[in-house]
């Protein structure tokens, strides 16, 4: 047991910050080098044996506290800390912001402020969990002890100051939990029957009975009891009241600052019960190790700017994946006939990428600026994928992001029997769509950008490309360069483009602008009813195809000449646009070139830049598919068991389209893992 203990270095008269100071000394020292949480623990008896052990020391540790509890507002920490202090999620974010980049000073009589440096670290979580009974009872007598040395605080230091901060804190947790009730994007949001009820009405009032019974009659007496029963009660209705909007989000989009306000009004009913024990309890002592712990732990996760962006936009991420689940299922071909067509329309949007190739050569020429031709490329890319898109046509890289959730969104009923295995026939239908998809792109690029060439030369006497520009497209696309990290970046962006499509359909419909653009008086006077219902119509349909393409030719433009600007020599590679170059290259180059190993390298990066292409963005829109469902590990495991079998199995069922049901061996009956609770070990966990 330490012998030295902070209560030598006790100045009571020192000014407010080295007051403070000495605090956050004497808790580091009961903290040490956070190893062992009882030898925590033994720190605290030793200094509660110092002090206990002269009268001149207890005395000079009262006047200590006295003089803390005199000065120190403690009602905005038990009411408002971990709590965003606008109730909004950008507000929020740039507090957290601020937090990480200014540091605190103890010179202030905020205990919100200065709990943050009292209790930083997650082990003080755990040596406060830690105290027993009888350290917390020692600890209670010296702290809700009388001053007798500092008579004009010895009304504050008794034990009324600490139910009068607890009650203070309950009116303004109330007031807050009201509010966020009666703010109207949570009250239009919520079910009739949730309105009908009006919970958010009877709160302040069953507060303000417990309140008059706790001055009439004290905190533990029955009447106070009873009323914070009711209080309870009241504050469970006005939670599942709040749930309500969670259905009407799930319906009608997602806004991340209505998720962000339900989650602030779910913790600080919790808060609201905790500091109801604390003034109720048998043992309130161990309630306020409780009360705590908890505010140090939130302290610690709100200094956190990864969990603020986690926690509030997880049901948007749902909602995109849920969204792209809609479209994807339109790209996964499950039939024969379904495959022949998906190979129809990636030959069409191969031949339309054959003419977006050659515009991009045509621009080259103008000698733009990094910018400028970024832009120019951007604009030639978006066109070129928004006329693929509304000829219902397929570019092959765009189909995993889509097509990623759809699959996973076969996993919601994974405890049914055959659910695993219809969940791989998606992956074998997903994968023969894919090959289809790229075989039917590359196979149509090919062939119009070696027309256009031709053409061009039997015309002008010119290629697409001039023989210089040709070499430098063969050592760009070449496997000996960085092309791997550079196809694996546009598979990133792939990605990008499926989630700014899935934000801006949710957008579109969170804000019901189909019904706006069909009624509103001012559309419906310039377009008249008919046209304005049928534009409503065409962008509801198309408004995330838009976003996704139009936001992926401009991130294939722009982001390099970005990077550039900053230094940073990342480039994008798609497999199609890829195929076409190198073809242009070949044709400017003769019949020469496939002698050249410069050219046999450029086409096996093509080969390459597909699957890393499609790869890459399937990965990402994978992984967030499957936190979106909640997939437990065990299931996942599950899976790639399944996947691993089929392969084994029936291999071409992942390259041709299946004349009749793929049967593994063990398909009749579903494998004991299915069945399985989530985090249930299992043989293949």
């Amino acid at each position: 047991m330490p012998t030295a203990t902070p209560l030598d270095s006790l100045d009571p008269d020192a000014p407010l910050a080295w007051r403070h100071l000495w605090l956050i000394d004497a808790l580091r020292w009961v903290r040490g080098d956070e190893s062992d949480v009882q030898a925590c623990v033994s720190r605290v008896r030793a200094f509660l044996d110092a002090v206990q052990a002269t009268p001149e020391a207890q005395a000079r540790w009262r006047r200590w506290w006295g003089h803390f509890i005199g000065t120190v507002d403690l009602t905005p920490l038990l009411a408002d800390h971990g709590f965003a202090p606008r109730t909004a999620f950008l507000s929020e974010f740039g507090n957290r912001l601020r937090k990480k980049v200014l540091p605190g000073t103890p010179e202030t009589t905020d205990m919100a402020e200065l709990f943050d440096l009292l209790l930083s670290s997650r082990f003080d979580v755990r040596w406060l969990k830690a105290l027993d009974s009888e350290t917390l009872r020692r600890l209670r007598s010296e702290l809700v002890a009388p001053s007798e040395a500092v008579p004009e605080n010895a009304a504050a230091a008794a034990s009324g100051f600490w139910q009068s901060a607890l009650m203070d804190a309950l009116v303004f947790c109330v007031s807050q939990i009201s509010a966020t009730g009666f703010a109207s994007e949570i009250r239009s949001r919520m079910s009739p029957e949730a309105q009908a009820e009006r919970p958010f009405h009877e709160l302040p009032a069953d507060f303000e009975a417990l309140r008059r019974a706790v001055n009439g009659h004290g905190a533990r007496s029955p009447e106070a009891v009873a009323a914070a029963d009711v209080l309870r009660l009241q504050l469970d209705s006005c939670r599942h009241a709040a749930y309500t909007v969670y259905s009407h989000l799930e319906e009608h989009g997602v806004s991340v600052g209505i998720v962000f306000r339900l989650r602030q009004l779910r913790e600080r009913i919790v808060r609201v019960k905790e500091l109801l024990d604390c003034l109720q309890s048998e043992q309130p002592e161990r309630a306020t190790a409780a009360l705590l712990a908890d505010l140090a732990q939130v302290g610690i996760d709100n200094r956190s700017i990864r969990s603020l962006v986690a926690a509030s936009s997880h049901l948007t991420a749902a909602k995109v994946a849920e969204r792209s689940a809609e479209s994807g299922e339109h790209y996964i071909t499950r039939n024969g006939t379904e495959y022949r067509e998906m190979l129809r329309k990636a030959a069409g949007g191969g031949a339309i990428v054959g003419v977006t190739v050659w515009v991009k050569f045509l621009m080259v020429g103008l000698g733009l600026t990094a910018f400028w031709g970024g832009f120019a490329n951007g604009v030639n890319y978006a066109t070129s994928f928004v006329v693929i898109m509304l000829l219902h046509l397929t570019l092959a890289t765009k189909q995993p992001a889509v097509t990623a959730p759809a699959m996973v969104a076969k996993l919601r009923d994974i405890k049914e029997p055959g659910a695993v295995r219809r969940f791989v026939d998606e992956v074998a239908n997903l994968f023969r769509s894919q090959v289809a998809s790229i075989v039917g792109n590359i196979g149509m690029v090919i062939p119009v950008v070696v027309l256009i060439s031709l053409a061009m030369q039997l015309v002008t006497g010119q290629a697409m490309v001039d023989e210089e520009k040709a070499r430098q497209v063969l050592k760009d696309i070449s496997l000996l360069g960085p092309l791997v990290l550079f196809a694996a970046f546009t598979g990133v962006l792939l990605f990008a483009s499926s989630i700014i499509a899935g934000w801006v359909e949710n957008w579109y419909v969170f804000h019901n602008l189909d019904s706006a653009m069909t009624h509103n008086p001012r559309f419906t006077a310039v377009l008249g009813r008919e046209r304005a219902a049928r534009w409503a119509r065409f962008t509801r349909q198309n408004i995330s195809g838009l976003a996704a393409n139009i936001s992926l030719g401009f991130m294939l433009g722009l982001v390099p000449a970005f990077m550039a600007f900053f230094g940073i020599g990342l480039d994008v590679r798609h497999v199609t646009l890829s195929a076409g170059q190198v073809s242009a290259a070949a044709v400017a180059l003769g019949w020469a070139v496939f002698a050249e190993p410069a050219f046999w390298w450029a086409v096996a990066g093509v080969l390459a830049i597909g699957p890393i292409n499609l790869g890459v963005s399937f990965y990402l829109a994978f992984r967030l598919a499957l936190q979106a469902q909640a997939i437990s590990e065990v299931n996942r495991e599950l899976i790639r068991t399944a996947i691993r079998r089929r392969i084994r199995v029936a291999p071409l069922s992942f390259l041709l389209p299946p004349r009749g049901a793929v049967v593994d061996e063990d398909d009749l009956s579903p494998p004991p893992d299915a069945t399985a609770a989530p985090g249930t070990p299992t043989s293949n966990g």
